[in-house]
C-alpha cells in the first residue's frame, strides 16, 4: 500500500474517532463472508459503523489522536474491526447476542470516556445506561413525588367537594 493511502486511511479514523464519542475494538477471526455480512446489516440497523482495519494504522490514528490509547495498544493484534458509536452500550448488547458463538470477540473498547479491556468487560459494557435512559430515569423520579401530591389534592378536593355538598343541602 503507498504511503499517501495509509495516511489517508489515517487521518480517516482520526476524523471518526473525533466524530463518534465510543468504538469497541472486536476480533472478527473466523467470521465467513455470510455471517460478516450478517454482522454488518445489524450494525447499520442500531447505528453502529463498522470498519475493518490494519492494526498499525489504527495505532498511527490512536497516537495522533487528543485522547490517550496507549491501555488499547497491546489489543491491535490479529483481524480488528472498529465499531463507531454514538450510544455506549448498543454495542455490546448486538456482541452479547454472538458471545454463544464466541465470535466476534471484543478486544477492548472506548465508552463514556473510559477504556475497557478484554471480553471479560462485555456484560460492564452492556450495563452501562444510554443518556436517554439516564434523562428517562430523572424524570421518572422527578414525576414520582408530583403524582403524589397532585393525587392526594384530587381526592381530598373530591372530599372537601363532597362535605360541603352535604353540609349545603342540610337542612337549618
Amino acid at each position: 500500500m503507498k504511503k499517501e493511502i495509509k495516511d489517508t486511511i489515517i487521518v480517516e479514523l482520526g476524523e471518526k474517532l473525533k466524530e463518534y464519542p465510543h468504538f469497541y475494538l472486536v476480533d472478527v477471526t473466523g467470521l465467513n463472508a455470510e455471517n460478516t455480512s450478517k454482522l454488518r446489516r445489524k450494525c447499520f440497523k442500531n447505528e453502529i459503523k463498522m470498519v475493518v482495519v490494519k492494526n498499525n494504522l489504527l495505532h498511527k490514528a490512536f497516537e495522533a489522536s487528543d485522547v490517550d490509547f496507549t491501555e488499547l495498544y497491546d489489543t491491535l493484534k490479529g483481524n480488528t474491526a472498529v465499531m463507531f458509536c454514538n450510544t455506549a452500550n448498543v454495542p455490546a448488547k448486538l456482541l452479547k447476542e454472538y458471545t454463544k458463538e464466541g465470535i466476534p470477540a471484543l478486544k477492548g473498547a472506548y465508552a463514556e470516556e473510559g477504556i475497557f479491556v478484554g471480553a471479560d468487560k462485555l456484560e460492564e459494557l452492556a450495563s452501562i445506561k444510554s443518556k436517554n435512559e439516564l434523562i428517562a430515569d430523572v424524570v421518572a423520579l422527578l414525576q414520582s413525588p408530583a403524582k403524589n401530591v397532585l393525587s392526594a389534592l384530587q381526592s381530598g378536593a373530591g372530599t372537601i367537594h363532597g362535605v360541603l355538598k352535604t353540609l349545603g343541602e342540610r337542612a337549618e
